[in-house]
């Protein structure tokens, strides 16, 4: 089977293997339900309640604080839809370079008679704070939802402060923060940032090294939510259906390995990055969002005149992994909403290619790339050149 180098860590990231053994026992001889009374039962609720401690430990939080979901989008939408639900119509806040999962969702709640303030940003991805006090000042949101670190340029909001600014705004909004993307590449506190003002963030199992179909919503239970889902009460009444134990287990267990050794791997990872945009810059490229603090492993660039669906490709043949933006929204051929929001033209847009590097990779890969790339661009405007002068 050929297999590209793995440059594409935003997206989704190999199961860690201590997380594979940790996971097997719950397909196998402990495959009980746990809400079963009998012993196979009990024991399938010892591993939840194990996993939510881990995952609760690994972000600062409470164990009750952890309502287990099926991935970062079902908590997203549980956070959006499910405090609105219990709020009068009024008005959403979000940054212009949210996730779908929290956009449309948001959009959505127009038919209940909801309005939607986006939140500018600047050139940088950065939230433009006059604008956000703006919207604080003018629209006196209910909700505000603002990413904490984005899943495309990698750049990084300060959201205590943000939420700090609406607590002192006193509107009275609950506030959530998108966290999936900043698990295991920054400390995440959320008892700190719950003092500053935050009242949820969503977190997903598969971005660390944990697998699909897992996710938490961590949040203050002074909030009220509404369930997505009704049936059997489930996580406090607020997830209902049969857990999925297995995945939960192995989320609790990427949870404790992604904040065992944080420090060490981000600085690792960051001096990838570093020479991944020295090689980059000096091959012509633009980097997005250089001017911002941004993830550790994230470098979203373009290479002047062409095309980033065709970089992609061409680099996947040669076997290399990267992405053109973000994977939930490879189907749309439209520029990044998140460049168009940074200001950047439709034209440079659609050239954007993201590299996301993981723990796996090493500086021999990064050179790999590099190497590949100068020698893929060559091909294309070799091409390029040539179609022009049959086209004369």
């Amino acid at each position: 089977m050929f297999a590209p180098l793995y440059l594409d860590h935003n997206a989704t990231t190999p199961v860690s293997p201590t997380v594979l053994e940790a996971m097997l026992p719950y397909f196998r001889e402990r495959h009980g339900n746990a809400s079963s009374r009998h012993e196979y039962g009990r024991a399938a609720r010892r591993a939840l309640d194990e996993a939510r401690q881990r995952v609760a430990c690994a972000v600062g939080a409470h164990p009750t604080e952890v309502i287990f979901t099926s991935g970062g989008s079902e908590a997203n939408n549980l956070f959006v839809k499910g405090a609105a639900a219990y709020l009068p119509a009024g008005t959403i806040a979000i940054s212009a370079i949210e996730h779908p999962c929290v956009r449309e969702p948001a959009r959505a709640l127009r038919r209940l008679g909801w309005r939607v303030r986006e939140i500018a940003v600047d050139g940088q991805c950065r939230i433009v704070s006059a604008d956000f006090q703006a919207a604080l000042d003018d629209e006196r949101p209910a909700l505000i939802s603002i990413m904490l670190a984005n899943n495309e340029t990698g750049a990084i909001q300060p959201i205590a402060s943000l939420a700090q600014a609406a607590a002192q705004a006193k509107v009275g909004a609950w506030f959530h923060t998108d966290a999936v993307q900043a698990l295991g590449k920054l400390p995440l506190d959320f008892r700190a940032l719950n003092a500053a003002g935050v009242h949820a963030l969503s977190l997903s199992a598969h971005k660390i090294g944990g697998p699909k179909g897992a996710g938490a919503l961590i949040v203050d239970k002074r909030v009220e939510l509404a369930p997505l889902i009704d049936g059997g009460g489930h996580e406090r009444g607020l997830r209902s259906g049969t857990e999925n134990v297995a995945a939960i287990v192995g989320f609790g267990v990427a949870c404790e390995e992604a904040v065992a050794d944080l420090a060490a791997a981000s600085q690792r990872i960051a001096a990838l990055r570093a020479k991944l945009e020295a090689g980059l810059i000096a091959q012509g490229a633009t980097i997005f969002a250089a001017g911002a603090e941004r993830l550790p492993n994230t470098v979203y660039f373009s290479l002047p005149g062409l095309d980033g669906e065709t970089l992609v490709a061409r680099l996947d043949r040669a076997g290399f992994a990267v992405a053109s933006g973000a994977a939930c929204s490879s189907a749309n051929p439209e520029p990044s909403h998140v460049l168009l929001a940074m200001g950047i033209s439709p034209g440079i847009a659609r050239g954007a290619v993201r590299v996301s590097l993981g723990r796996q990779n090493t500086a021999d890969d990064v050179a790999a790339f590099l190497r590949t790339l100068a020698a893929t661009v060559s091909q294309l405007q070799s091409l390029a050149t040539v179609q022009a002068h049959v086209a004369v």
